[in-house]
């Protein structure tokens, strides 16, 4: 029995999407409000279009802060109810406090009342109703892999985990010397002289070769897979999709020759695109600064009670161009932390003290780093800077490894904000895929993203 047609969206437009249909829902709601029922406060009309742009401005921004349109977050029933909470909450907030750029303060309370609950329900129906429907199985995307058999596991966990609508269901086996025809889980193996067939009765939309070897890609399979590109079936190399899905570099996968082929952003030598974020880095390390010194106080009480140590933690850190310089933070650890040699920091290391666990989650321990952006030594924004000790260690292993040495190390970074702390080799090779990310597509569009995503670590208390 054929299946039915199945439709997917890409990550980037699953965005787009939630993005568009917030503001429309918001805003027609708004509009049948004040024509349905005479709802003065907000009324949409050419004099006042400003309004509008501005009330989806904040919607939007501070969806992103709150992660309304993390995927994950936007599939989960529990999440979106919290999600819209938060954001409608602070985008009607920061709305009301703006008079001059929205409508002046009603004189009755009940008409911000019905402004907030319109704005709420208006989001979270359409919200649900993406979980419901948008959501669902009905929308998975049939994938076939084309790869060496012991690269099976690794590939489909590795792009499933990103997105959950990306079904790899098929897989032909590449590798020459192994013949036995096996399945991972439900991933059926493919003769290779059934893959046409195969492709178009499961209606299968793109097809992944992940094999840098062509010793398996016999004239048959060849004829194939030019029949399927022809049909208009999505012919993709792994890499590619991995970093679209991922938003990493897939270092493990590419030769040695990964200079040649690296095409590195042309931000990093833009010359006002570095002006304007240096001055940015100015102003914010100033602010910085002085909310340090606001903190001070209190910070010298709780070290000197939970810590008992000196209040400024300094150690050595490698910077761009592999020029070491010295790091500044408040401390979160036992004096003498390290009696046995230097060792990765994890998640709940026991070296962190209650209160200097306090330090990290808010992120207050990074403060006196403002002092290495205001003196060159880092940015705001980069690859986090790694110890002398664990950069020779790590080079040796993974050759990439001091590409990340190009630009500045930051107080936050790609790597940071998606992934947690790198506590063995293994994860930081996940670390060096995001920061080689942010090399390659730096722009101030994925600073802004980043920005961001590290004011939602700070405000859900989700550092580390």
């Amino acid at each position: 029995m054929p299946q039915k047609n199945k439709m997917h969206f890409e990550i980037s437009e699953r965005k787009v999407i939630l993005r568009f249909f917030d503001s429309f829902f918001v805003l027609a709601t708004l509009y049948l409000l004040s024509k349905v029922f005479d709802y003065h406060y907000f009324n949409i009309s050419d004099s006042n279009f400003y309004w509008v742009i501005v009330l989806v401005v904040y919607l939007n921004v501070f969806g992103s802060i709150f992660e309304m349109y993390n995927l994950q977050v936007a599939s989960n029933q529990f999440q979106v109810l919290k999600s819209t909470v938060i954001t409608v909450s602070t985008t009607v907030f920061v709305y009301l406090l703006t008079p001059v750029l929205s409508p002046e303060l009603p004189k009755q309370r009940i008409s911000i009342l019905i402004f907030y609950l319109a704005i709420f329900f208006a989001v979270l129906f359409w919200r649900f109703f993406y979980v419901y429907f948008l959501a669902s199985h009905r929308y998975f995307q049939n994938v076939v892999l084309i790869c060496d058999q012991d690269q099976v596991e690794e590939l489909i966990t590795g792009l499933e985990n990103v997105d959950p609508h990306y079904k790899i269901i098929g897989y032909v086996n590449l590798d020459i010397s192994n013949n036995n025809q096996t399945g991972y889980h439900y991933v059926k193996e493919i003769k290779k002289d059934e893959l046409e067939e195969f492709v178009i009765h499961n209606r299968v939309s793109e097809i992944v070769i992940a094999s840098q070897k062509t010793d398996g890609i016999t004239p048959d399979l060849y004829q194939q897979l030019l029949h399927l590109l022809k049909s208009g079936k999505i012919i993709r190399e792994y890499t590619q999709v991995y970093e679209s899905k991922t938003q990493r570099i897939p270092v493990q996968f590419i030769a040695r020759d990964f200079y040649r082929f690296f095409p590195f952003s042309r931000s990093n030598n833009n010359k006002l695109y570095l002006l304007i974020v240096r001055l940015f880095e100015f102003v914010f390390s100033l602010l910085g600064l002085l909310i340090a010194l606001c903190l001070i106080p209190f910070i010298f009480i709780g070290n000197l009670i939970g810590n008992k140590g000196k209040l400024f933690y300094t150690q050595e850190r490698i910077g761009k161009d592999g020029v070491a310089f010295i790091i500044y933070k408040f401390r979160t650890m036992v004096k003498n932390s390290e009696p046995k040699g230097v060792v990765f920091a994890s998640a709940n290391d026991a070296r962190v003290t209650p209160f200097g666990k306090m330090m990290r989650k808010s992120r207050i321990d990074e403060l006196p780093q403002f002092v290495n952006v205001i003196k060159g030594d880092m940015a705001v924004i980069g690859p986090r800077p790694e110890r002398p000790f664990f950069v020779k260690e790590i080079a040796q292993i993974m050759p990439f490894y001091e590409t990340r040495h190009v630009i500045k190390p930051g107080l936050t970074g790609w790597a940071q904000v998606n992934y947690s702390y790198g506590e063995s080799i293994e994860e930081s090779l996940v670390k060096l895929q995001y920061d080689l990310y942010y090399i390659k597509h730096r722009s101030i569009f994925l600073d802004l993203s980043i920005t961001f995503k590290t004011l939602t670590t700070v405000l859900f208390y989700k550092g580390q």
